[in-house]
């Protein structure tokens, strides 16, 4: 079953949206590493349902750890990294098997398991699972620090809506909990009011909205990473694009590089103080890979993320016992966007795709 992200740094998801609880085991956290409760609250709290404009849901989301944990550090044992699910309505589900909502995995995951799966909520191809993915992240946070290593990110864009690039913005500044930017994920105050603007506009509507989120890697140093498939950018990009609702990944000019000349592309290798940095390094204009393998300067990417799904407009879709195409009206709790919740999570898998490739280079340790 692939639910697992890693080699050296394992993190397998486990559970069902509508099940006893969702997690993740985490195996390879070096032993003496330290368990920062705090930002494992901070991640999870950026991450929670339940605020205003997004999925009614409301879970605590408490975390419980249950193995590989001693006196605030990681044994070098696997973390077992758990919370309950206290806050399903299944009874919003009770169409299911019978009428596969569009866009959902619902029919190829009852063919799959011949008819055996969970599908209530979407089951364990739910967004409820990247829980485990933001909890397992939080903890590899300081081994990225403790080398100088840095991942941000934030909401990039709603429809037409485009914020500033993470490059120009404040990073780093703890966002005031009641403001739209911290409801939003967003760093840029200009957008963001835009961007609320939208997306409530699009809920009333009874309808959802495409996003994206970006996110800006700094200080690896040159050499990190592998050729070929275990490359940065196809490490990323495997994880990135196992987030539910996922579309595309571009790395620094993305798409925009098909239409580009290669004198334009191109970066030039000049002097820099402590030896050979890219052309345009100071800023995200230049690729932090090439070959797989980081360059020195800032990494950049941009996931695009589909409208969601699950929209409280009346669809038509088949029906399985009738074998006719008959109308839905999905109801239940569902976000009108994606982007906003799904900036933790970015962030989470790419930290733990950094710690993976660090610790298999010997780059990271325990702070």
């Amino acid at each position: 079953m692939g639910m697992t992200l890693g080699d050296n740094l394992k993190v397998t998801l486990f559970g069902e949206s509508h099940g006893a609880c969702v997690g993740a085991l985490v195996e390879g956290i070096p032993a003496g590493t330290p368990i920062d409760e705090d930002e494992l609250n901070r991640a999870i709290a950026k991450r929670r349902p339940g605020r205003k404009g997004m999925s009614a849901r409301s879970e605590m989301d408490q975390c419980e750890l249950l193995s590989g944990v001693y006196e605030g550090k990681a044994t070098g044992w696997p973390i077992l990294m758990l919370t309950r699910n206290t806050d399903a309505k299944s009874s919003d589900y009770s169409f299911l098997p019978d009428q596969p909502r569009p866009g959902h995995a619902d029919m190829v995951e009852s063919i799959r398991s011949n008819g055996s799966s969970d599908l209530r909520g979407g089951g364990p191809h739910s967004a409820r699972l990247t829980y485990g993915l933001v909890t397992a992240g939080s903890q590899v946070k300081s081994l990225l620090e403790e080398a100088g290593w840095s991942c941000h990110a934030h909401l990039h864009s709603v429809g037409e809506i485009v914020a500033r690039p993470l490059f120009d913005l404040d990073k780093e500044t703890e966002l005031d909990p009641s403001s739209d930017m911290a409801r939003l994920n967003c760093r840029d105050h200009e957008a963001v009011s835009e961007m609320s603007e939208m997306i409530e506009s699009v809920r009333m509507d009874a309808d959802s909205i495409g996003s994206c989120v970006e996110i800006l890697i700094t200080g690896l140093p040159i050499g990190l990473g592998e050729p070929w498939f275990d490359g940065i950018e196809p490490a990323l990009a495997r994880g990135l694009m196992a987030i539910p609702g996922a579309r595309a990944v571009e790395f620094s000019h993305g798409a925009k590089a098909s239409r580009m000349r290669g004198s334009d592309h191109n970066d030039n290798w000049i002097p820099g103080a402590d030896g050979p940095i890219l052309e345009g390094s100071e800023s995200a204009s230049a690729d932090g890979a090439i070959g797989g393998i980081s360059t020195g300067a800032p990494i950049s990417i941009i996931v695009h993320f589909k409208p969601p799904s699950s929209i409280p407009r009346e669809q038509m879709t088949l029906h399985l016992p009738s074998n006719e195409v008959m109308p839905l009206k999905v109801g239940g709790r569902h976000d009108p966007v994606i982007g906003p919740r799904a900036v933790p999570v970015a962030e989470a898998v790419a930290m733990l795709v950094l710690a993976d490739l660090g610790i298999s280079a010997e780059l990271l340790g325990p702070p």
